[in-house]
């Protein structure tokens, strides 16, 4: 007979600097989602981590048991099976046009995406602001719109790696959410357990970031690829600047319109972009539906061109229960604040600087984001036509347009955003939105 494994002397090892087994990690792991392991147990195991850290082998050892932790979703599609994931930013609508446009480039993208936190808008949230788009559909579902359309962007299901949504609750108030071992093995449990071939990191920098420094955020990019590849999941990672905001709409349905007007044209931001096409070579690339990053740009780009990115982007939407026009008709079907009111700056000059992580609680105070858990969102509010570093602002040019639901609110975020936004008199140098490139 097995001897158990008991928490308690789990805890002790990490705590005291020891090196964890696969086996320690394992049952540590099974006892949290049998119940077994309790919350003040498994808080004091988040903490020994949190301040012992683990080896690149413990991270591989951690995110395999809290994969193996639910369901393990298997494919058998004619194409590769890819993903994208994003730590987070304001205006980072990526994932709504990227998606569609891996899928028309002969990929499948089964999409588990999250809700907003703290300042950081999330992709469930946007896509919430569609009439009747279901962001938590069954997995039978799930696996039929994938198939059929190429793509489909949901929300995390119960039967996916459950470990890891009882210990991020448990690591949300008990101060250890920022780990980097903690972040590495909760971004990448789930994406293993969608059954992955390739994965393309999207780290983000700067003041709208949760990774403001440099070196910590090619710390996380390093350790999501080196655990990533590690546990089998071929992955790369870009760090990519969020100084300003990526879009120039921060909100729910204001990320959506901003979307499809990037696929059909109507609307094409260069920093948007770029991010945008450099993270479909990725996956381009580890899917091997391309030889190299400039021939998966090459087709990325032509799928836009063509349309064919915005069809599968409709496609979509209407298998999952939204407008089958989105496209045509999206003004008709998403909904609208009730003041709509354009913020000027106090004197006119150029943008030297933006506070983005406060550009991102604008919106959150508005309504377009949770300050608590059981919190409504208004999907309606947000912010558009965000002036960008270097632009020059003045009585024509205002520093954006917000969207709120009464003019208090519009109040608020009037002042809110320019006391975010620097202005002088010369525009700074131009910075790159691609930083760093990092392959397993």
């Amino acid at each position: 007979m097995t001897t158990p494994i008991l928490p308690q002397e789990i805890i002790r090892k990490k705590r005291d600097g020891g090196r964890l087994a696969d086996a320690e990690i394992e049952a540590m792991i099974e006892g949290l989602t049998a119940g077994r392991v309790g919350e003040g147990q498994a808080a004091a195991f988040a903490m020994a981590i949190f301040f012992r850290g683990l080896a690149v082998e413990e991270r591989v050892a951690l995110t395999r048991a809290m994969m193996r932790s639910g369901a393990v979703l298997t494919w058998d599609l004619p194409g590769p099976v890819l993903d994208k994931h994003s730590t987070g930013g304001v205006g980072d609508c990526v994932s709504l046009a990227l998606g569609p446009l891996v899928a028309a480039c002969g990929g499948y993208v089964p999409m588990i995406s999250g809700r907003g936190l703290g300042h950081t808008g999330g992709t469930l949230d946007k896509l919430d602001s569609i009439p009747g788009y279901t962001t938590q559909p069954d997995i039978d579902t799930f696996r039929k719109v994938t198939r059929e359309t190429g793509c489909a962007i949901i929300g995390q299901t119960a039967d996916l790696a459950p470990a890891d949504k009882r210990l991020y609750a448990i690591r949300d108030v008990t101060g250890t959410v920022e780990s980097l071992d903690l972040i590495t093995a909760s971004i990448l449990s789930k994406k293993l357990a969608a059954g992955l071939q390739g994965l393309a990191m999207d780290v983000k920098v700067g003041s709208g970031a949760f990774m403001s420094r440099a070196e910590d955020a090619r710390a996380l990019a390093e350790s999501l690829v080196l655990v990533a590849n590690g546990a089998g999941l071929p992955t790369n990672a870009l760090v990519t600047d969020m100084d300003e905001p990526l879009a120039s709409a921060a909100g729910n349905a204001v990320e959506v319109a901003y979307s499809i007007d990037y696929l059909t044209g109507a609307r094409r931001e260069e920093r948007f972009h770029a991010v945008t096409i450099a993270l479909a070579a990725e996956m381009l690339v580890l899917g091997r539906l391309a030889d190299t990053r400039e021939a998966g740009a090459v087709m990325a780009e032509e799928a836009i061109a063509s349309g064919r990115a915005a069809e599968c982007f409709a496609r979509m939407v209407a298998a999952l229960g939204g407008p089958a026009d989105i496209l045509e008709r999206a003004a008709d079907h998403l909904p609208r604040a009730g003041v709509v009111r354009a913020v000027h700056a106090e004197g006119a000059g150029v943008v030297t600087g933006i506070a983005t992580r406060d550009v991102g609680v604008a919106v959150v105070a508005l309504g377009g984001g949770r300050t608590r858990a059981e919190d409504a969102i208004d999907h309606s509010v947000g912010l558009v036509d965000l002036a960008g570093i270097g632009a020059r602002v003045d009585a024509e040019r205002p520093l954006a347009i917000v969207h709120a639901r009464d003019e208090a609110g519009a109040d608020a975020a009037a002042a809110a955003l320019r006391a975010a936004y620097r202005i002088g008199e010369a525009a700074p140098a131009p910075r790159p939105v691609i930083h760093d490139r990092l392959e397993g």
